[in-house]
């Protein structure tokens, strides 16, 4: 399920956020913009000559007071655990630096391909420029401009053909998920405390993902899971303890290879920004979603806290008003024994399947009781729908016009399927088209 990881990777200033964005801005990739999802976008899905794959830009990282070597030390170090193939970017207008060959030298150490990347050459003659960066020792190098998106087709080109094997996937009903959130919320805690209630481990299963170990196991109910190993659990963490948005590297792993995705927070500290990041690609994947507040027994409580917790989660994930949320202790066990019935559960929703009577039923339901607007007189006509895939679950509604079907109308569509059928966990996807 996983896809090969591409960073870019190179010094400040030598253009790595333009080629990310030229390549999310031309749809070379895609990319899901949900109203809602705050976040820096340094990472996105691509896809190149029908080859999918994950795209992060490690210009992400704040300098602050941290010596500018050390910075760059951090990004190439983030590239060489995680990436599948890296792209080196230097400038031709700045030439060979020595802070390009200091990349260099600790790419050196990658057992990954690394293909260099000579961005501003925005002209034929400038292509003179190119042939310093040889130098470098990863042979053949590609002149780019970010500017004005030329040669970036044969860059991808390199790329993909870089990418390492698909290995088949073996058929497994059991449900696989995995916990997922910033640093130091507790995820490794409750992975420990959860394989320790009375679960039976039947086998380690190699992950898909370098050295992680996904863990088989079976409830006292009879129903196996897979919790996949979010890659670092057991790996080396000092990069990342001082370089936090790169915690999303492994949970693009995580996610990829998932069905249900357990969005871990820690209820001492609150919502942070990171939370909402790596929250909105778990959304953006289209997987099951379970929010987990850890820590709950270190909080002081009355009556009202739990409540006013949800509340407070609900205003900040407002795009994830359909994950339930459970509120649970590694440390005491507290609730534990329900996260595996949900995960289940959730599992089943993100798997549905609505009979296109049953749908239509509720559309035409839903229209009798609020009609559809009317755009410059104009109005907009259903003739029906039908559920076209599953997790997530995904319907297409057939109109005469889509122009004249409104965000507020397609939202009160789906909700009137949610109250309808029961997608707790999920969520659902309504593409409309015109009827032909």
């Amino acid at each position: 399920m996983g896809y090969p990881l591409v960073a870019i990777v190179g010094r400040p200033n030598v253009g790595k956020s333009t080629i990310f964005n030229r390549v999310v801005g031309d749809r070379i990739s895609i990319v899901e913009d949900t109203p809602g999802v705050t976040r820096d976008r340094i990472y996105a899905r691509g896809e190149w000559l029908g080859h999918e794959f994950r795209l992060i830009d490690t210009g992400g990282i704040d300098i602050d007071d941290q010596p500018f070597m050390r910075q760059i030390t951090e990004q190439a170090e983030v590239a060489i655990d995680e990436a599948d193939v890296i792209v080196f970017m230097v400038s031709a207008q700045e030439g060979l630096t020595d802070a390009d060959e200091h990349v260099a030298k600790i790419l050196y150490r990658a057992d990954k391909p690394v293909i260099v990347a000579v961005n501003k050459v925005d002209n034929f003659e400038m292509r003179s420029e190119i042939y310093d960066f040889y130098a470098l020792g990863f042979g053949e190098v590609y002149p780019i401009s970010g500017s004005h998106g030329i040669g970036l087709g044969d860059l991808l080109d390199e790329v993909v053909k870089n990418f390492p094997e698909a290995e088949e996937e073996v058929e497994d009903d059991a449900i696989r998920f995995s916990f997922i959130g910033r640093p130091n919320v507790g995820k490794s805690s409750l992975v420990n405390a959860l394989l320790g209630e009375d679960r039976v481990i039947v086998s380690p299963i190699e992950g898909t993902t370098r050295d992680a170990v996904d863990t088989k196991f079976t409830t006292d109910a009879g129903d196996e899971f897979v919790m996949v190993d979010t890659a670092g659990i057991r790996k080396r963490g000092k990069v990342y303890e001082s370089t936090e948005k790169y915690s999303v590297m492994r949970a693009m792993r995580a996610i990829d290879d998932s069905n249900v995705i357990l969005m871990v927070i820690n209820a001492e500290e609150g919502i942070r920004e990171q939370d909402k990041h790596v929250a909105g690609y778990a959304h953006e994947a289209g997987r099951a979603i379970i929010l987990v507040v850890n820590k709950w027994d270190a909080i002081e409580k009355d009556n009202k806290t739990m409540q006013e917790f949800e509340d407070h989660i609900r205003n900040e994930f407002k795009y994830l008003d359909y994950a339930p949320i459970v509120f649970v202790s590694a440390k005491t066990k507290q609730r534990l024994e329900k996260l595996p019935a949900l995960i289940k559960q959730v599992n089943e929703n993100h798997k549905k399947r609505i009979t296109s009577s049953v749908l239509n039923e509720v559309i035409l339901d839903a229209v009798a009781t609020t009609p559809t607007p009317t755009v410059h007189g104009k109005r907009l006509r259903i003739y029906y729908g039908t559920q076209v895939a599953i997790q997530p679950p995904t319907f297409v509604v057939f109109v005469n016009d889509p122009e004249l079907m409104h965000f507020s109308y397609q939202r009160f569509l789906e909700n009137q399927i949610r109250k309808a059928f029961d997608f707790t966990g999920t969520p659902i996807h309504l593409i409309i088209r015109e009827r032909k």
